[in-house]
């Protein structure tokens, strides 16, 4: 089931959650706080904790080099990796020996990506709410609302990405919980590029 849900996580949508709703002076601000701390953020490495709508979940470490790049590592048994780079997300089964790329537009976190991000214009932000301890913010891409909604959760003092969730078509949530967050560290441009033949022998060895 978690194999299943990333490959269809392209067309996650998010469903409408309850909460307050933050002021409209006071969305405005939080908005444009929002946008300054993730134009703000060029790296980032985290452990992650994936959870599924049926209890299933996974753990492994994430890094997101802004823009375009991306990393999910799946510890194991879950023989998963997810990379963005280059307008791309491909997912690869080190189990099956088995790659599957999509457009990152058609991606909910392909936002993330963008430079800038700008929380106006194509992107429609559906809420912004405090509740849990948390700000939270959801949003689509207007042009395209079926390719998928998301919902980002921060700490606000400081301003910290947490969390993000999406849920699809069928109400299925998918949560995904940073936790020992670094910001700011050297990367290696290598960790992203697959297009580079050895890119995939390498991590293929690596199961």
């Amino acid at each position: 089931m978690l194999r299943r849900s990333l490959l269809g996580a392209p067309l996650l949508i998010l469903s409408a959650a309850a909460g307050a709703q933050a002021p409209a002076p006071d969305r405005a601000a939080v908005l444009a706080r929002v946008e300054a701390y993730l134009n703000g953020l060029t790296t980032l490495k985290a452990r992650f904790l994936q959870v599924a709508q049926n209890g299933a979940s996974a753990q492994g470490t994430a890094w997101i080099w802004r823009p375009g790049r991306m990393r999910f590592d799946y510890d194991p048994p879950e023989p998963l990796l997810l990379v963005a780079s280059g307008g791309q997300v491909m997912m690869i089964d080190r189990e099956l020996r088995q790659p599957t790329t999509v457009p990152a537009s058609a991606t909910p976190l392909g936002l993330l990506l963008r430079d800038p991000i700008r929380l106006s214009g194509d992107i429609t932000v559906t809420a912004v709410e405090r509740r849990g301890g948390f700000l939270h913010v959801s949003l689509l891409r207007a042009s395209a609302p079926a390719e998928g909604r998301l919902t980002l959760s921060f700490e606000e003092q400081p301003l910290q990405l947490r969390q993000w969730t999406v849920v699809d078509a069928q109400a299925r949530e998918t949560r995904v919980t940073l936790y020992e967050i670094e910001t700011g560290i050297r990367l290696n441009t290598r960790m992203f590029d697959f297009n580079d033949p050895r890119f995939m022998e390498e991590e293929l060895r690596r199961r």
